[in-house]
């Protein structure tokens, strides 16, 4: 009699204890990470009189804080994406670059990541939209059955996402661990080596194209839907996505969400697809920019971003959640398609008045959007303070109060007050990532990029990479455009940023 008594007490006591969790967070807020994608600096018109007017973000920016010295760790998606999941520099782990659509999981399963943090303080934690971060334990993998480890393995409970980048194959949803709407009778294959099945290739028939490729990108693999990809591909016919529909698809998954943890504390990570090639908006939002598919792109970005805001009104939410807007890296016009951006943005620079975009270690690359919104909480305001979306896992430790275990996270600084709007300080330096190995550091408003004989502009993009076979040293304080090489005039502060570089890189 005792001992089944006390196997029922065993029982009960994990339910209490989840119950005093959530009733011991219950004031903290929701948390909803709206993450774009190649979005620049320069691009919103709460940034600047040159962006696309966006009234939703502009909303968004006046309720809360808009960062002006807010930061990617890299100016490409993947490591971005690894450090905000980990906490870590990217580059101090080999194979974080751009992934391929078939690369296994990057992301480690037994260390602290950010939404395992949430799930141990009681939250359901969810991904909707791009993942690119691998997927399985290596490349060679059924697509047709249970794809694991992902996402759901690192911490979320629910994940609604696609691979890699719409640009690149498989062209498919993947809700949890299974393709959406796969056919047995129809099974998928994937390869990035060599071509497989009998579907067409932009390369062999360019007049199928709707969308033409930008010669020498890639871009010119299997066709899905009238656009040529990276990789190829065979089956999965029903489960292709459409493009048109695939920001509306994604925001549907993330209101279910939301609708559905409506009274539980939840954090959901919202990986957006605009404005990253191929840029291929809803029918509403083609021709309403003024400025091609690209202008276009964020407008229905900034629509839903509108819609995510509207459901938490309506389900009197909007108070008790906190949001932050970003996005993964600085922009990039001709990325893969001929879809006329670069002649549609002249005279409206997408990374404002930086120099550089996607690809660079200068501050076009890194430097990014920042919103951060949370009702009656944060005081509207404009911030300097530097911060990094790899300082998210223990900034929200402290919001939390989960402590990380030693050794994880270890790159990511509490800059809570300042996401808060309660002081400007943020972090006092940051390592930026460029394409490569290109990395410089940013030291109390110093910025010093190392001597790097690679290509100084990247022509494929028509983008500066900041490579140069000498030092160079800014004042971002006086010269956030990069203009003006101070190196050979601060000799000594060069020294001083290069060695703290090199102590950090051998940490």
């Amino acid at each position: 009699m005792y001992r089944n008594v006390f196997v029922a007490l065993l029982l009960v006591v994990p339910v209490i204890v989840s119950a005093q969790r959530r009733s011991k967070h219950a004031p903290l807020p929701n948390v909803i990470y709206i993450y774009a994608d190649d979005l620049g600096y320069g691009d919103l018109s709460c940034y600047s009189k040159n962006g696309i007017h966006t009234p939703n973000l502009d909303k968004l920016a006046a309720s809360g804080i808009r960062f002006t010295n807010a930061h990617a760790t890299s100016a490409t998606c993947t490591p971005s994406r690894y450090a905000l999941m980990t906490g870590k520099y990217p580059w101090r782990q080999t194979g974080t670059a751009i992934l391929p659509g078939d690369a296994a999981l990057i992301i480690p399963t037994d260390k602290t990541t950010l939404p395992n943090l949430f799930k141990k303080a009681g939250y359901r934690t969810a991904i909707v939209g791009k993942w690119h971060l691998g997927l399985g334990e290596a490349v060679a993998k059924d697509w047709n059955g249970e794809v694991k480890p992902g996402p759901n393995e690192v911490g979320f409970d629910y994940s609604f996402i696609f691979p890699a980048t719409a640009d690149r194959v498989p062209t498919v949803f993947l809700e949890n661990h299974k393709v959406l709407a796969l056919e047995a009778n129809d099974p998928i294959s994937v390869d990035y080596s060599k071509k497989i099945g009998n579907d067409p290739t932009g390369e062999e028939h360019p007049e199928l194209l709707k969308l033409k490729s930008s010669p020498g990108q890639g871009h010119n693999q299997t066709i899905v839907n009238g656009i040529g990809r990276i990789g190829y591909m065979s089956g999965g016919k029903l489960a292709h996505w459409t493009d048109e529909e695939l920001s509306s698809t994604f925001l549907a998954k993330a209101e279910g969400f939301i609708e559905d943890q409506r009274k539980e504390p939840f954090f959901l990570y919202f990986a957006l697809t605009e404005p990253h090639v191929p840029r291929m908006p809803a029918t509403r939002f083609k021709g309403k920019s003024g400025r091609g598919l690209r202008g276009d792109a964020i407008l229905q970005l900034d629509w839903t971003v509108g819609e995510i805001m509207k459901q938490l009104k309506y389900l009197g939410l909007e108070k008790n959640t906190l949001i932050v807007f970003s996005s993964d890296n600085g922009p990039v016009l001709d990325d893969g398609y001929q879809d006329e951006a670069e002649e549609k943005f002249k005279g409206h620079p997408p990374a404002g008045p930086l120099r550089g975009g996607k690809y660079s270690v200068l501050e076009g690359g890194t430097r990014v959007p920042f919103l951060v919104s949370w009702l009656g909480k944060i005081n509207p305001q404009v911030s300097s303070a530097m911060v990094s979306q790899i300082d998210l896992i223990a900034s929200f430790s402290k919001l939390l109060g989960q402590p990380i275990p030693t050794g994880d996270a270890s790159d990511s600084e509490n800059v809570l007050d300042a996401l808060l709007g309660q002081n400007k300080n943020g972090r006092s330096l940051l390592v930026e990532q460029g394409i490569g190995n290109s990395i410089a550091i940013v030291k109390d408003g110093w910025k010093y990029i190392p001597p790097n004989n690679g290509e100084a502009v990247m022509k494929l993009v028509n983008i500066e990479t900041g490579n140069l076979g000498l030092p160079q040293l800014y004042n971002l304080n006086e010269d956030i455009g990069e203009q003006t090489n101070l190196a050979t005039k601060y000799p000594d502060k060069v020294k001083e940023l290069a060695l703290l570089l090199s102590n950090i890189r051998n940490k």
